[in-house]
């Protein structure tokens, strides 16, 4: 098998110490003060003719044994299972103190620390970037200091949290560092997710769209940009299945897979501009072939990102093992490499590896 170093750009290992106690969901409050109970249910109905009631529970008792080691190290330890020893993983914070689902054992600055000594155990694999929520009091300070004297190597925004990609904050304090320090930026891109208190639907996905980001891109065109997921699973399953009415013309740019897509193709105008496939991509039968005729494009097959969301992909039924294996053997070779070497590294603004690069698309 030709020599791959993988980067993985979408993982997170934070604990449920650094999470609110009703994240992902209400009931997982209880799974964390009677761990036991998750297991009784799953053996309870393992006797039921309710299987994907079976089925779901297995995949939160995965999640939540997953999220409940002692430290971010045990979770990272966990993910390298899945890879080569050599495979590298940007690490992505959140800081989840400020959005209404419950208190949090260790705040954002708990967080990076951690991260910082995760990191010096592990220097040829783990790749941690810092987080700001523009509205907590020193937060973009909290951000320098990660840059400049923790030596982290990119920034993690999720907009649904309660704030837009423009904030001032962002603007005047956060962005121009990453610009001056060549900070690349990961921000959360799908309809899915984590979402702050009043900020559930039509208001937040009006802050995470692709097109919330223009106004970033335009003010600083040397700033890269990764929307990860690929616009997300609900708009992967819209294009397939529910297809865009020809009398709208407007239809098509309301779906994010096609915006993100679109400003891929403008060329010279988004110039930092990427997208990886964390998570959509663990729908894999019904999301692999499209995924493959897009990166035909040369324009979008060399902005595309290899990414998991390990360990949120623990509520699936693939493994990361299995669907790195899958997409490989479907991409091939050269477009494995081109999104799992090739790309990660300009993103991240290191010097581009040697190897064989992708064939040029067809017309």
């Amino acid at each position: 098998m030709p020599d791959i170093r993988i980067t993985n750009c979408h993982t997170h290992t934070f604990t449920t110490d650094h999470t609110p106690l009703y994240f992902p969901m209400r009931i997982v409050a209880l799974f964390r003060v009677m761990p036991w109970l998750v297991r009784f249910l799953r053996w309870i109905f393992s006797f039921l003719p309710w299987r994907h009631v079976h089925d779901f529970l297995v995949r939160m008792e995965n999640f939540h044994r997953t999220g409940s080691r002692r430290t971010q190290a045990d979770i990272f330890r966990e993910m390298r299972f899945y890879y080569p020893p050599d495979a590298r993983f940007v690490i992505l914070p959140m800081d989840m103190e400020l959005i209404g689902q419950g208190p949090v054992k260790k705040g954002i600055r708990a967080q990076h620390d951690e991260l910082a000594a995760l990191r010096d155990s592990y220097p040829a694999n783990a790749i941690p970037f810092a987080t700001v929520f523009p509205d907590r009091p020193g937060g973009a300070a909290e951000f320098r200091r990660c840059v400049e004297e923790l030596g982290f190597r990119g920034l993690k925004l999720y907009t649904r949290l309660g704030y837009a990609p423009d904030h001032p904050v962002l603007m005047r304090e956060v962005y121009p560092l990453c610009v001056e320090r060549n900070i690349p930026v990961m921000a959360h891109c799908s309809r899915g997710g984590v979402y702050g208190s009043g900020w559930k639907g039509d208001r937040g996905d009006a802050v995470t769209e692709p097109r919330a980001w223009v106004p970033v891109l335009e003010a600083f065109p040397d700033l890269r940009l990764c929307l990860a997921h690929f616009g997300g699973d609900e708009d992967w399953r819209a294009y397939l299945t529910d297809g865009f009415d020809p009398e709208d013309p407007k239809a098509r740019g309301r779906n994010w897979v096609c915006q993100i897509a679109d400003m891929l193709r403008e060329e010279g105008r988004y110039p930092g501009l990427y997208t990886d496939i964390s998570y959509t991509i663990f729908k894999f039968q019904e999301y692999s072939a499209l995924l493959r005729l897009y990166l035909e494009d040369t324009r979008i097959r060399e902005k595309v990102l290899f990414g998991s969301d390990f360990y949120m992909t623990r509520q699936e039924h693939l493994s990361e093992k299995a669907v790195s294996i899958r997409l490989r053997d479907a991409l091939g070779e050269p477009l494995f490499r081109q999104i799992a070497e090739t790309n990660p590294a300009r993103y991240l603004g290191e010097p581009q590896p040697t190897g064989t690069t992708a064939p040029e698309a067809t017309p």
